[in-house]
C-alpha cells in the first residue's frame, strides 16, 4: 500500500499559488500604494479599503498580506472572504456578512475583523446600498476591504467611506524579474526571446505571465518565443512586424499575403487588431508622425470590428490605408 503511494506523483501547485506573496515586501510594483499598506499594517489603524486596477496585479494578494500581518494568528477567525462566485446578493450582505461583523473573536488589541469582498463591482447596486448601513453599524469591530476592476462601479455613498487605492499595471521590468526568480527556483530552461514572448502575452498582468511561464514548460519543456506563442495562442508579432513593414513599403501584396496566413489560422478580428495595435505602438522602425496616423487609422479600425464587421475585408481595407499612407499622391489622382 504504501510503495503505491510512493509511487504516485506528488500533486504540483499551480506556480501562481505556490509563490503567492505572503508579506507585503514580497509584493511587486505599485511601490507607493504598497508603502501606504506597510503604514496601516504597522499602525493597526484599518479604515475601510477599496482596491481598483487590472485583473492580476496583486490586488487580492495585497489584501491578503494586509490581514496576515495585521491579525497574525488569529487570521483564521477575523477574515471572512467572499467571491464574485460567491452567491452575494442583499440576502448574504443581511445574513453572512452581518453575522461575522456580529460574531465575537479574539483578536489582538486595537485590531479589527476584516470583510474581504472580491470583485466587488460585479455585486447588484441592491446589495451594495444593503453595504452601506452594515458598514456603518458594525465599524468599531469590523473594517471592509473591496478589491475590484472598476472603481465607478462602486456606488458613490460607499466609495466616500473607503480610502481608494488605485494600481497600475506592472512596468514590464517587474514581470521580468519576478519570472527570472521563478526559472531559477523551478530550473526552468529558457531564452531571451521567450520571456519577451511571456511579456508581450502578459500585458501586464503577473498571473498571466506566471500562468504561461509553467503551461509553456509543462507542454514544451523550454520557453522559447514560438513554443509561449503556441500556447498563449495569439497572432505571432514577427507576421504582424512583416504586414508593418509591407505596409512602410506600400507593398500591399505583401502585406495582405500575410494577413491572410494570419486570418487562416483562425484567429478573430480583434486579435488581429490589437497584436497589430500593440506591435505599432513598440516598433522602432516607424517614424513618429507615422506611427500617430497608423494608431488613429487602426483605432477607426478597432471601433468598427467591435461594432459587429470583423470581416477579412474590414482587415484588408486597414492594411490598404497603412499602404495608402506612403504613396505618393499623384500615384492615386491617376
Amino acid at each position: 500500500m504504501s510503495s503505491s503511494k510512493a509511487a504516485e506523483p506528488a500533486y504540483e501547485l499551480p506556480w501562481v499559488e505556490k509563490y503567492r506573496p505572503n508579506v507585503l515586501d514580497d509584493i511587486v510594483g505599485n511601490q507607493e500604494t504598497i508603502e501606504r499598506l506597510k503604514v496601516i499594517a504597522r499602525d493597526g489603524n484599518c479604515p475601510h479599503i477599496i482596491i481598483s486596477g487590472m485583473p492580476g496585479i496583486g490586488k487580492t494578494t495585497s489584501i491578503h498580506c494586509l490581514a496576515h500581518q495585521l491579525l497574525g494568528d488569529a487570521y483564521k477567525e477575523g477574515v471572512l472572504e467572499l467571491n464574485a462566485s460567491d452567491e452575494r446578493g442583499i440576502d448574504v450582505v443581511r445574513g453572512k456578512i452581518k453575522a461575522f461583523a456580529q460574531k465575537k473573536v479574539t483578536l489582538p488589541p486595537g485590531r479589527h475583523k476584516i470583510i474581504i469582498l472580491d470583485e466587488a463591482d460585479s455585486m447588484t447596486p441592491g446589495a451594495q446600498q444593503a453595504l452601506r448601513r452594515t458598514m456603518e453599524i458594525f465599524s468599531n469591530t469590523t473594517r471592509f476591504c473591496l478589491a475590484c476592476n472598476m472603481s465607478n462601479k462602486i456606488i458613490e455613498p460607499i466609495q466616500s467611506r473607503c480610502a481608494i487605492l488605485r494600481y497600475a499595471k506592472l512596468r514590464d521590468q517587474e514581470i521580468l524579474k519576478r519570472l527570472l526568480e521563478i526559472c531559477e527556483m523551478e530550473k526552468v530552461d529558457y531564452n531571451d526571446d521567450g520571456l519577451t514572448a511571456l511579456i508581450f502575452t502578459s500585458e501586464g498582468d503577473m498571473r498571466q505571465a506566471i500562468n504561461n511561464l509553467q503551461s509553456t514548460h509543462s507542454g514544451f519543456g523550454f520557453v522559447s518565443g514560438d513554443n509561449v506563442f503556441k500556447v498563449c495562442d495569439q497572432p505571432h508579432p514577427i507576421i504582424v512586424q512583416a504586414i508593418i513593414r509591407a505596409c512602410l513599403k506600400g507593398d500591399i501584396d505583401t502585406a495582405l499575403e500575410k494577413l491572410s496566413e494570419l486570418w487562416k489560422q483562425g484567429y478573430s478580428a480583434v486579435d488581429i487588431v490589437v497584436t497589430i495595435f500593440r506591435v505599432v505602438k513598440t516598433f522602432d522602425e516607424i517614424p513618429e508622425y507615422t506611427k500617430l496616423e497608423y494608431i488613429k487609422e487602426i483605432g477607426f479600425t478597432h471601433m468598427r470590428i467591435l461594432e459587429g464587421v470583423g470581416t477579412l475585408v474590414q482587415l484588408a481595407g486597414l492594411v490598404s490605408r497603412l499602404c495608402k499612407l506612403h504613396l505618393k499622391p499623384e500615384l492615386l489622382s491617376a
